[in-house]
């Protein structure tokens, strides 16, 4: 099923984008009526960094959608849901530095340093950043083939994504939600495998 013409382009692509934004308005608006909590700076910093995570899976999802059921439009979309992700990201890391830390860069450094699922995720931002910069068209035509391959980073920055969610939601005993993108993560790489290694399927691309 599509949608029509010029309906998604004027109509269902801007609402998309209106609602990427509405977590960041409903924080905004937390922050303005004091409703973030007992410790507001963590609930910014860990809700920003989980829809960095949920956009990149979402953004792994449209593809396998495609697949699945021929919605060709929604590969349309790919290109702004990851960079939403990285609009997030970004956020969630200064969030970190000036909100956290305050930019004390040597606390900064032995978080990097120490502990471990700062380290994860850190890793993951530089996996990112590539693919955020590299997504736009004179891009795509200046790397070539190499595009393509570079964009691979979303499986192991997204899964990195999930690592860093785990250990931090571990130390505070919160496990429901990392499962639920465990599995679901499990899911969309276990289906990009089985295409890979089914030979029906194997002169099918398979795009992130």
């Amino acid at each position: 099923m599509q949608i029509r013409e010029p309906y998604f382009s004027k109509v269902f692509k801007p609402v998309v984008f209106v609602l990427a934004l509405l977590p960041l308005a409903l924080l905004g608006w937390g922050v303005w009526q004091d409703t973030l909590g007992a410790n507001p700076i963590e609930t910014i910093t860990r809700s920003l960094g989980e829809w960095t995570l949920r956009f990149l899976l979402l953004t792994l999802l449209l593809s396998t959608l495609r697949r699945a059921t021929g919605w060709v439009q929604g590969i349309r979309l790919r290109r702004m849901l990851g960079l939403f992700a990285f609009f997030y990201g970004v956020l969630h890391l200064l969030s970190y530095l000036w909100l956290d830390q305050f930019f004390d860069w040597a606390e900064i450094w032995y978080d990097i340093v120490e502990r471990p699922f700062i380290t994860v995720g850190m890793l993951a931002f530089v996996l990112m950043t590539p693919l955020a910069l590299t997504s736009f068209k004179a891009a795509i035509r200046k790397l070539g083939r190499n595009w393509q391959g570079l964009h691979t980073l979303i499986y192991p920055l997204t899964a990195l994504g999930v690592l860093h969610f785990w250990w931090l939601a571990d130390s505070k005993a919160r496990t429901d939600m990392p499962l639920i993108y465990t599995v679901l993560l499990a899911v969309l790489l276990g289906e990009r495998l089985w295409r890979w290694s089914v030979p029906r399927f194997s002169k099918i691309p398979v795009t992130h």
